[in-house]
């Protein structure tokens, strides 16, 4: 091919594409030209003549007839723009919306991990009552374990902050457990508890439990109500079955009423008949090594451990970082409640 050819050629193609804004940017109808197509269109102007005169594509003016031209009704066949412009804002509106997990939601989703050990669940819906641009849990729940198989420089302090998750280190005891914590006096078993507590619609309904702290040394008594989720944590020097008791009395005691406790099989409830009769209420028992008869406070364990990891020793934590655990944890978002606090809910079932 002759070079002159091949010029001519070139030539001709620049020509072609000068003819095209390549850094054109297209944006959406404005009500003021919505107000001139609707003009246009009552003298009787064709489509093209209305792109020609407003400055758009033809069909960008066949798409916002299409679109917005009822079919039916009233006012079949006719465009109005007011009507056409409120259609577009709730297409708007409506339409899903991708968002970008920039640098300042991550900072904001370990700050929440950290200091309340918010779940990314917790934290989508923190953002979402908040009014925040945020991400779905799914994204964050990615972007946390990709950082965990990373070596980047720019996740590096993410990298272990899937150690923050509440079953980020899970681990599955095995086998079979002789039971040696001896009978309980005039236990009463679960199955003979009133079937109204399983409705979880009135307050006074309490599961206690143990959180055990380093080599046994140490343990943390809670204490929650079935229907609204209100905790207690207070630590006890040892599982003594007087001081259990006399702990329980005097958390429980400001309740405005305390209808039935559930206890474990643990030795240090011994005393169940005694704290019954201060409290007036029933006490009950579940059965042995059947974790789904507490199923209510082993999932509220599950949230303290978030701030009070395994092996912890309760000896060394004071009763002031105990207290400002329990509060965060009566204050954080519930899903099962819609996100509310069992602040909250405790609030309306007094009403």
């Amino acid at each position: 091919m002759k070079r002159s050819e091949t010029k001519s050629r070139r030539v001709r193609a620049e020509n072609i594409f000068s003819h095209y804004d390549m850094t054109k940017k297209y944006n959406q109808l404005t009500q003021e030209q919505r107000y001139k197509i609707e003009a246009l269109i009552s003298v009787g102007k064709r489509q093209f003549e209305i792109a020609n005169l407003i400055g758009v594509s033809k069909s960008t003016i066949s798409r916002e007839l299409n679109r917005n031209i009822p079919k039916r009704g009233s006012g079949a066949l006719v465009y109005v723009a007011t009507k056409a412009q409120h259609k577009t804002n709730l297409r708007h509106k409506f339409k899903p919306k991708r968002h970008l997990f920039n640098d300042h939601l991550k900072k904001d989703m370990l700050t929440m991990m950290v200091h309340l050990r918010y779940s990314p669940e917790l934290i989508n819906a923190t953002w979402k009552l908040k009014d925040v641009d945020g991400v779905s849990h799914e994204t964050m729940y990615r972007f946390i374990w990709s950082c965990k198989h990373t070596n980047k420089r720019i996740n590096q302090p993410f990298k272990n902050i899937y150690k923050l998750l509440k079953h980020g280190k899970r681990k599955r005891r095995r086998g079979n457990y002789k039971d040696s914590r001896g009978l309980i006096p005039n236990r009463i078993s679960i199955e003979k508890r009133p079937s109204i507590v399983s409705k979880r619609k009135r307050l006074g309904d309490i599961e206690a439990d143990f959180i055990i702290g380093k080599n046994h040394k140490s343990a943390l008594l809670v204490t929650i109500d079935r229907a609204s989720l209100v905790t207690t944590i207070n630590k006890v020097n040892g599982r003594d079955a007087h001081q259990v008791k006399n702990k329980i009395i005097q958390r429980l005691k400001k309740y405005q009423k305390v209808r039935t406790i559930t206890f474990d099989n643990d030795k240090a409830f011994a005393l169940h008949q005694e704290i019954g009769k201060t409290l007036n209420c029933k006490t009950y028992f579940t059965r042995p090594y059947t974790s789904q008869d507490k199923g209510t406070i082993e999932n509220r364990n599950g949230v303290i451990r978030l701030f009070f990891p395994k092996k912890t020793n309760f000896n060394k934590i004071h009763q002031s970082t105990i207290k400002s655990v329990e509060n965060k944890i009566n204050n954080r978002p519930v899903r099962k409640f819609k996100y509310l606090t069992p602040n909250q809910i405790a609030l309306q079932l007094k009403i």
